[in-house]
């Protein structure tokens, strides 16, 4: 499975999980089968509020699953729209929410737990 963590600045597995995925500079993926870590700079990092291309941001990347503080609404629905699940990172590094997503520890988001603006629940930087 490859899981992608949205984060500020890449340090591999110790890296710190970024609050918002669409404004993430960064994204580290992990590949858990071959145990492989890359990263992919969020091609689509300045937009429009509400207007994240998910799969843009990603370039191209295929992954299974994106562990991140918070999301809006049209990325969570762009990234469900093409199979992949979005889990609520528990933990600050990345090396902590893999090992709770390995675990099956890590609550899956839904358009329910999704920013709206940059107030409520939401774990913006």
């Amino acid at each position: 499975m490859k899981v992608c963590f949205p984060v500020e600045q890449d340090k591999g597995i110790e890296s710190a999980v970024y609050g918002h995925f669409g404004t993430a500079p960064t994204f580290v993926v992990i590949d858990t089968d071959q145990k492989n870590v890359g990263t992919v700079s969020n091609a689509n990092m300045i937009h429009e509020h509400g207007a994240c291309n998910p799969i843009m941001a990603l370039g191209g990347n295929q992954v299974d699953a994106v562990v991140v503080g918070g999301i809006g609404a049209g990325a969570l629905m762009g990234l469900n729209a093409k199979g992949i699940k979005v889990y609520r990172a528990l933990e600050q590094t990345v090396k902590g929410n893999l090992e709770l997503l390995e675990d099956n520890a890590l609550p899956e988001l839904t358009i329910n737990h999704t920013c709206g603006g940059h107030a409520g629940g939401c774990a913006h930087h």
